[in-house]
């Protein structure tokens, strides 16, 4: 039975969800520099044209339709064929089965936009175009069926996933990390300055995806419950925890905090609380919260350093690391007690729960990492995925969109 209050929920959370791809945009737009913003812009709202099209055409069934061999849905449900106005009680027994639908649709958004920051400043947007629709089609959906579609194996198993987690941030994380290293080095890299050009742009897009989070992760309870409630107080506790460690470690090492810092720790405790959030407690939030503001950091600024790679903006530190710490930290802190729905961890007596979400994260990864590697291969083959020379140096708002965002091309 349709319940009016759930429905509304939902629908504002859809809602919240798609504004975090605009919100992505401008936090990732101002770390690059000013000859590239609007490239960043673009990509990431064509993905909310393309994907729009795609998930109503046949990603929704994909993801969620008819179980095959519990890997992918079949696609029994192309073009909402037999998703209308009743509700599908698999998913959400008080909301229309095409609220759902839309919901999970912003999922699908802003996942690929995820990893535009790995090859920010270098990649063809025709390449891009191609990519991100195959990679939807061969990675996210698939993923997201296992995880979330009724029939998939790790559903079957009891992994733990409330937002999105494994499904949206590890996907795109692991993925960015093979974009970066595929695409190579933008020219200069370590010895030309590549500082970002509009950090207000980035606290704005910070700000935006924090308030967007709320939508992604309490919308995700699929109705206005107490279940809803916990996920909104998790999610804005563990970002809070993340903000302020990140800024600290910050200051501690180089004595000063930066507002990048800030922005980025907030940005890693929103994606790793996502998969715990209708799972865990407030104090269990801080825990995680600490967990990624520590763990991001030193990913993005010693581990990165370490090997060399150029993932622009931070994607695999952020993303892949916050995501794994997350999916595992489900794993450690969640309770029955909380949701019923859900399972103890194994600080409440169930090591099992631990297993199966180390499980989940190893498989994705793997998965993710070598679709995307043969994926680009195979379209860097064909097409070529990096813009050449001088198109790069002109910078990608004249190259490849023939537009400037502030009236000129200096960097």
């Amino acid at each position: 039975m349709i319940n009016s209050g759930d429905t509304a929920f939902v629908l504002v959370g859809a809602a919240l969800v798609l504004v975090m791809t605009p919100g992505l945009a401008f936090f990732y737009g101002g770390m690059v520099r000013r000859k590239n913003v609007l490239s960043i812009l673009m990509q990431c709202f064509i993905l909310m044209c393309l994907v729009g099209v795609q998930w109503v055409l046949f990603g929704y069934s994909l993801a969620f339709g008819p179980d095959l061999g519990h890997f992918v849905g079949s696609l029994g449900w192309i073009g909402l064929h037999g998703v209308g106005l009743d509700p599908n009680p698999d998913y959400a027994a008080t909301i229309p089965h095409e609220a759902f639908m839309i919901f999970q649709c912003m999922f699908a958004i802003i996942t690929p936009a995820l990893f535009i920051g790995a090859f920010a400043e270098r990649i063809k947007f025709s390449a891009f175009f191609i990519f991100v629709l195959a990679w939807a089609v061969l990675v996210y959906d698939p993923v997201a069926h296992w995880v979330w579609g009724t029939g998939g194996w790790l559903r079957n198993l009891g992994a733990l996933d409330f937002a999105g987690g494994t499904v949206v941030h590890i996907n795109a994380g692991i993925s960015a990390l093979a974009l970066a290293v595929l695409i190579g080095k933008r020219q200069g890299y370590g010895t030309v300055p590549m500082a970002p050009h509009n950090l207000p742009f980035t606290v704005l897009g910070a700000g935006l995806l924090w308030f967007g989070w709320f939508g992604f992760n309490a919308a995700s309870a699929l109705a206005a419950n107490g279940i809803a409630v916990n996920a909104f107080v998790t999610t804005n506790t563990a970002t809070a925890a993340a903000g302020l460690t990140w800024a600290v470690i910050e200051w501690v090492r180089k004595g000063k905090p930066t507002m990048l810092g800030c922005a980025s720790g907030a940005v890693a405790g929103l994606v790793a609380i996502t998969p715990a959030c209708g799972f865990v407690g407030p104090l269990s939030a801080i825990a995680i919260g600490i967990g990624a503001g520590g763990f991001c950091y030193l990913a993005v600024t010693s581990v990165k350093a370490k090997f060399g790679y150029d993932d622009a903006l931070d994607v695999f530190g952020v993303h892949c690391i916050g995501g794994v710490w997350g999916a595992l930290a489900t794993g450690l802190f969640a309770q029955k007690l909380i949701n019923a729905a859900g399972n103890d961890g194994l600080f409440f007596g169930n090591p099992r729960q631990f297993l199966i979400q180390l499980l989940g994260v190893g498989t994705t990864m793997v998965y993710a990492l070598v679709v995307t590697i043969v994926l680009y291969l195979a379209l860097d083959k064909l097409i070529g995925m990096r813009v050449d020379a001088e198109e790069e140096y002109m910078g990608l708002d004249l190259s490849q969109h023939n537009e400037s965002a502030y009236g000129g091309d200096s960097e």
